[in-house]
């Protein structure tokens, strides 16, 4: 991911068309494009080669499953470009270790804690355990929600130096500000960006607002 931005678009536009309109338009400001099942089942698989010539690009499909369905889901995504995978962690570490092995040289994002509210009830009360099986497999990074900027803070003082990716920024309430600030890599936003009517000009404030964060943020 290009680290000179701090902002990873969520495509989640279910018209083909759209979506390539809206990644081409900001793929020059984002560090990476995370892309879900509604535009892939919209679409087909082929969405991920194509939009992979514009930006890096992250499948996010919460992939959790045992070890050998994982390995095949994730040899899948990177063969067709992706250059991160994210992967849920309950599943277990023999699960995760299977992804990031998988993977090679592409990284795996394991969801430590989800950022809707219903992410309190129980990938919370897991959140210490699921970061653990992530440093300990060799995953590259952690999700943790923007929408609880506090929760970044602990989870950092659990991941160490992996990065963290936060969603939840725009409708969902969170601040870009406030989760780089309290330890986010980068921040994740999308209908903000892809419904609005320049989503050009929402993701130059983003991108500002972040690297104005990252820029202030303490060492």
């Amino acid at each position: 991911m290009k680290e000179e931005s701090r902002l990873i678009l969520a495509l989640d536009e279910t018209r083909k068309g759209k979506a390539l309109e809206v990644a081409e338009e900001v793929a020059d400001l984002v560090a990476a494009i995370k892309i879900n099942w509604p535009l892939v089942l919209s679409s087909s698989p082929e969405i991920i080669d194509e939009l992979s010539l514009l930006s890096d690009i992250i499948c996010d499909f919460k992939v959790a499953d045992i070890p050998n369905t994982n390995r095949l889901i994730v040899e899948q995504a990177v063969a067709r470009g992706a250059k991160g995978v994210i992967v849920h962690g309950f599943t277990g570490s023999d699960s995760v270790r299977a992804a990031v092995e998988a993977a090679g040289d592409a990284e795996v994002f394991v969801v430590v804690e989800m950022s809707h509210p219903g992410g309190k009830e129980f990938t919370q009360g897991a959140s210490e355990r699921i970061a653990r099986i992530a440093k300990e497999s060799g995953a590259a990074g952690v999700i943790a929600p923007a929408t609880r900027p506090n929760r970044i803070r602990e989870i950092r003082s659990m991941v160490g130096d992996l990065k963290i990716l936060s969603p939840g920024v725009g409708a969902q309430g969170g601040s870009a500000a406030d989760a780089i600030s309290m330890g986010a890599d980068f921040v994740i936003v999308g209908r903000a960006i892809y419904q609005a009517d320049s989503p050009r000009a929402v993701a130059e404030d983003i991108c500002e607002e972040s690297r104005r964060a990252w820029a202030n943020r303490p060492d």
